[in-house]
């Protein structure tokens, strides 16, 4: 397929699908987390990103492009063997994340954190890893810009994948095997569990701790966070300039969610696309650790020693003890809260898959398309398959993410083809014993959703109620047009929304034209018993206001007469 530009700009949903923000909270003061408490642990540069609502284009450096321009665009390929094996009508592609130099996904963002970390002052990244990709791109960041670096490899992986580990120590990397005798969060986990093989959330913890104890480190972080999303929608701004020049629209998006990265930066480029042109979007996790499937959609620490803020996302409970799988990468209780509030709210949906289902779709892609799959990539696979099987008599365009290769994953296809590897599941009562450990932190709430930067969206109301849905070019990076634009994503009040408005004498109005943006947290206000509400003029209604609208029967009047 035709060459694609690289992207020059990340793109930040924040900005775009307001709704999707949720605040990080301080379990202590039940108040959103400050800028200043994130930098604790992020560099600066890092966590303006995080909290940004105002900027749907935030330029990516030129160090950093020139460093991802070496492997990127990464292709988009056409998976005909695959359909042929399947017998289905439907076109299945895929792109390819595994080009890249650690032959995964992850390395978008590796080397843009320990780029930005690096501007800050700071000359050592701690961080956590489950099968290693993770661990690999921020080594290779930190490689590229002489930082030190101290990695937290889960321990079923530092176990199961030797080759991961010698690849982090080339790059010049530290690794240890989590949970480790160097903090807290590691000896009481070997106190209780002696022969743990750890956990995502118990390396996030550890890794956390260490930072903490180094004024001179950041903490890297490889998903779940908004800034490691944002740097990854490279991909799906890639993909979306790669389908136009092929001449085909997508049906179905499909990734992995271990922490979300990969899914988000697929699909949140495409949240702009009118709703009936959207394409489905479907998020393939492992039965083994089944958040948003068997999970809980509240608020809950990201690590398992509760050191990270509270964080409003899907999750089996921190204190969950995922089961020793070989897709070592979706082994985390919980996932990106953007990710988690887009399927909460119906914009899509999660699709669980065992550990031999997903090899027997890794095994096939390998023989049909001659790539080995990562484990985790292979969850794609098994859902992209399961799609075209049912719709195979339509012609459907199927699209999904491999996020890496497995060529570091050879010994589980050794344990798979000579009939030794175990089914994966995790039972009820497991996760029921997880989630009620929720209790404590289920019932938290903001007291205030303002985070220091805009409290109502009245700047980006004023900067994106015409905010553009395709990225600025090179050429206009730091031009006027690069922060406007003439089409937006969500549906100004018009009089046709007025005419609706209820006449009956019995209506109950509520007034909201203090509000510039309506949201669906902004309908949450209303009376139970409200038929009506009156907005300003030009104000804008996000896709979810209106779908809570029509849920509830309210009917929209301005007050232009």
């Amino acid at each position: 397929m035709a060459r694609t530009p690289v992207p020059t700009h990340w793109f930040n949903v924040n900005a775009a699908i307001p709704e999707l923000y949720e605040p990080y909270v301080d379990p202590e003061t039940n108040d959103p987390v400050t800028d200043q408490a994130l930098e604790e642990l992020f560099a600066p540069e890092l966590v303006a990103q995080e909290v940004n609502r105002a900027d749907t284009w935030l330029p990516i450096p030129e160090e950093v492009l020139r460093r991802l321009s070496t492997w990127r665009p990464t292709p988009l390929l056409r998976a005909r063997g695959l359909e042929a094996a399947l017998d289905t009508r439907c076109r299945i592609l895929y792109k390819y994340e595994g080009a890249s130099p650690i032959g995964s996904h992850k390395a978008n963002s590796g080397v843009a954190q320990a780029y930005f970390t690096k501007r800050s002052g700071r000359d050592r990244v701690y961080a956590e890893t489950g099968a290693g990709q993770w661990g690999s791109a921020i080594s290779l960041g930190s490689a590229f810009n002489g930082l030190g670096c101290s990695v937290f490899m889960v321990g079923s992986s530092f176990d199961s994948k030797p080759s991961r580990r010698i690849l982090m120590e080339t790059f010049g990397s530290t690794v240890e095997r989590s949970p480790t005798e160097h903090t807290d969060a590691g000896r009481s986990e070997r106190a209780r569990t002696p022969d743990s093989t750890g956990g995502l959330g118990l390396a996030i913890a550890e890794a956390v701790e260490a930072t903490k104890a180094d004024p001179a480190a950041s903490y890297a972080l490889g998903s779940a966070f908004g800034f490691v999303c944002l740097h990854q929608t490279i991909i799906g701004q890639e993909l979306k300039d790669q389908l136009v020049d092929a001449g085909v629209e997508a049906d179905v998006l499909i990734s992995c969610i271990g922490g979300g990265s990969s899914f988000g930066g697929v699909i949140f480029p495409f949240l702009t696309d009118p709703p009936g042109r959207r394409p489905e979007l479907i998020a393939a996790e492992s039965n083994a650790v089944p958040k948003v499937t068997r999970g809980e959609f509240t608020y809950d620490h990201g690590d398992s020693s509760g050191l990270t803020p509270l964080i409003k996302m899907y999750t089996l409970g921190h204190k969950f003890a995922p089961p020793s799988i070989h897709s070592g990468g979706l082994r985390y209780h919980g996932l990106a809260p953007q990710v988690s509030k887009l399927i909460n709210l119906g914009m899509g949906r999660a699709e669980a898959y065992a550990q031999l289902e997903i090899f027997d779709a890794a095994t096939l892609f390998a023989r049909t398309e001659g790539i080995v799959p990562a484990p985790e990539a292979a969850h794609g696979i098994a859902a992209a398959c399961h799609y075209a099987t049912k719709h195979r008599d339509e012609e459907r365009t199927v699209v999904f993410c491999l996020t890496g290769h497995g060529f570091f994953d050879l010994p589980a296809y050794q344990t798979y083809l000579t009939g030794n590897m175990e089914d994966s599941d995790t039972p009820d009562d497991l996760i029921e014993k997880s989630l009620s450990g929720l209790s404590r932190v289920s019932g938290t709430r903001p007291t205030s959703l303002a985070s220091g930067r805009d409290t109502a969206f009245a700047g980006w109301q004023r900067r994106h109620a015409g905010a553009r849905t395709s990225p600025p070019r090179r050429g206009d990076r730091d031009s006027p047009a690069a922060r406007a634009g003439a089409t937006s994503p969500l549906g100004r009040v018009s009089r046709a929304d007025g005419d609706r408005a209820a006449s009956a004498a019995d209506s109950t109005v509520t007034d909201l034209t203090g509000a510039q943006v309506v949201t669906e947290r902004t309908l949450g206000g209303c009376a139970p018993d409200t038929t009506v509400i009156v907005v300003q003029p030009g104000a804008v209604l996000t896709p979810s206001a209106r779908s809570e609208l029509r849920r509830r029967g309210i009917a929209v009047r301005n007050n232009e007469r």
